[in-house]
């Protein structure tokens, strides 16, 4: 597992780390049970603060992606399969946005409109 940033994105680098590991899961490169790197190995490796791996880490839980565990670390969580299963539906639903020229930006705007 490589979780990816890029240090000169407006992004938050949380969200970035967040964003890397929901996409490996999309991927179907990290499944139920598979343990990530600690917060600290993350931070290290990246060279970025450990709260900040750990509030990527958190909001992954919040989202039921991982499962947080004292003395265990961070696992992917059993509720995190069905994403992968969604990863060829989201892809088709990508190209038919860009085809009909709306982008990625209003995609996710309509789908969390939808989602309320």
């Amino acid at each position: 597992m490589l979780i990816r940033i890029d240090a000169d994105s407006s992004r938050p680098l949380f969200e970035q780390v967040a964003s890397s590991v929901r996409g490996d899961i999309l991927a179907g490169q990290l499944g139920p049970g598979d343990r990530l790197p600690t917060a600290r190995e993350v931070a290290e490796a990246l060279e970025i603060n450990l709260h900040t791996v750990l509030r990527a880490y958190q909001q992954l839980r919040d989202e039921r992606l991982i499962d947080l565990r004292r003395g265990r670390g961070a696992v992917v969580a059993a509720s995190a399969a069905p994403l992968a299963e969604l990863a060829g539906d989201i892809a088709d639903l990508v190209r038919r946005a860009s085809s009909l020229g709306i982008s990625p930006t209003t995609l996710a705007a309509i789908i969390t409109e939808t989602d309320s």
